[in-house]
């Protein structure tokens, strides 16, 4: 009886000793909540830029209007290479790809391929004065290009009917290095896409553009090969949801419509304007700017008289901002053909307008209805906008009511508005200059301000460089032992 009781202890022992057994599909597997969207892009004026007016860029736009669709913050992750861009996805550091890359066969091979964000044409560029090549077998030097970029593609189907077609691939170059390059003369053709070279003939006007290679190519957006359903399907729905609003016309129109149009002639003027004639008038522009980028002014002012205080039309408007009369007595102007008195005038009749727009023209639009209407007028503009939203389109969307303005200049249309026939095509192209020259203004100040900092970082690295050479040497520096 001893022994039986003694055996029932230790296998009371023993199973007090076990771990307990838990089921285990009752304790809940934590489930990572997801805060961020992971976007990863290459620098581009078209495709991510930061500037000292914020963040800008067709793909960033649209990644930052997706991430508030599914509820995420935005991380942009800009990436030197086209290559380190492939890597971050395939390692799932981004989960997708924004960075104006077209759609091609190899990328459809790797990855998955979003919807058409816009298209562009591939195009051959070389320096203005070389002869126009017919073909791209009258070359006479290799073309240079962006390693892994679909140029790659297009030239090794070239090669197929032009065996004697070479090209030299650039890791450590993107588009517009090598746009400068050609700029430059260091290098002799290259390939960019439509888009690009339109954007950058307008701070490098030697570009030309030669044959087109490809056509009609879609900018899109790379999403993981595999465990990538659900987003994909996101992002389909969010792009439907995007046509149907007209984002992507209203981004198409903001970044690219304006700079199609392209005059050599006026480029060079502007540039050596930028460099003879703004240094006089810049403080002013930027002390009367008022709530406007006092570049927007400049670029107006440019586009009223190219920066000439004496300036005079056939109209009797005249200085500088070419005020007529009767606007000039409203702000109090005396005297137009003073050039301070005549930027702080424009200055404040183009704040006067914007203050009377509607509040539903957005904030981002409001600029280009204020100069619609410093140019033909404010009842003009509204003419236009009243006779959009009789067509069934948006009065307060500028990409709508530049489509709607030359129609003022039709007896079919004007007969029906208040103020009657109005130069409205002469508006749009008015606007589209403005929207260039800015664009120029802003670059070069970016250019300016690298060009400052890099100045500063050497001057820094030179002065501790200094100071570490001319530190006088103490006994501890010698290997004496340190004072006590």
């Amino acid at each position: 009886m001893r022994h039986l009781l003694l055996i029932l202890c230790c296998l009371l022992l023993l199973t007090a000793c076990q771990p307990s057994a838990v089921d285990a599909t009752k304790v809940p597997t934590p489930v990572e909540v997801k805060t961020q969207l992971n976007v990863g892009t290459l620098y581009g004026a078209q495709v991510y830029v930061t500037t000292g007016q914020g963040t800008a860029g067709f793909d960033y736009e649209m990644a930052e209007r997706f991430a508030e669709h599914l509820g995420l913050t935005l991380n942009m992750r800009p990436y030197a290479t086209i290559a380190e861009l492939y890597d971050a996805l395939q390692q799932g550091e981004v989960d997708l790809i924004a960075a104006g890359l077209s759609d091609t066969q190899q990328r459809r091979e790797r990855f998955r391929i979003g919807p058409p964000l816009y298209y562009v044409n591939q195009v051959l560029v070389f320096k203005q004065g070389e002869r126009y090549p017919a073909d791209i077998s009258q070359l006479d030097d290799n073309i240079n290009v962006i390693a892994d970029s679909s140029f790659i593609e297009t030239l090794a189907n070239l090669q197929k009917l032009y065996p004697e077609l070479i090209w030299n691939q650039h890791n450590d170059k993107d588009s517009e290095e090598l746009l400068a390059m050609i700029a430059r003369d260091e290098i002799r053709y290259t390939i960019a896409d439509s888009t690009t070279f339109e954007i950058n003939r307008r701070y490098m006007p030697e570009l030309r553009a030669g044959p087109v290679l490809l056509e009609e190519q879609a900018v899109v957006w790379l999403l993981p090969p595999n465990n990538s359903d659900r987003l994909m399907s996101q992002l389909l729905s969010f792009w439907h949801e995007q046509q149907r609003l007209g984002t992507l016309d209203h981004l198409n129109e903001k970044y690219f419509a304006h700079v199609k149009r392209f005059d050599y002639v006026d480029t060079r003027a502007f540039l050596r304007a930028i460099d003879t004639k703004l240094p006089k008038y810049q403080k002013q522009f930027q002390q009367y700017a008022g709530n406007i980028d006092w570049r927007k002014l400049a670029a107006t002012a440019y586009q009223e008289s190219h920066w000439n205080p004496n300036a005079r039309s056939p109209t009797g408007v005249r200085g500088l901002m070419m005020l007529t009369l009767p606007t000039a007595k409203q702000v109090g102007i005396s005297n137009r053909l003073d050039p301070e008195q005549s930027i702080k005038g424009g200055a404040k009749y183009l704040n006067d307008i914007l203050e009377r727009l509607p509040e539903s023209i957005p904030e981002n639009q409001r600029m280009w209805f204020a100069l619609a209407s410093y140019n033909i007028g404010y009842g003009h503009v509204e003419d236009a906008r009243k006779l959009a939203e009789s067509m069934g389109l948006n009065p307060s969307a500028w990409r709508d009511v530049k489509q709607v303005l030359p129609l003022l200049q039709k007896r079919k249309y004007y007969k029906q508005t208040r103020y009657g026939y109005a130069r409205g095509s002469e508006a749009v192209h008015y606007v589209d200059n403005i929207r260039r020259y800015y664009d120029t203004l802003v670059w070069i100040d970016n250019q300016n301000q690298q060009l400052q900092d890099s100045f500063e970082d050497n001057l820094q690295q030179t002065a501790d460089k200094t100071e570490v050479e001319t530190e006088p040497e103490t006994p501890q520096s010698l290997g004496a032992a340190p004072a006590q």
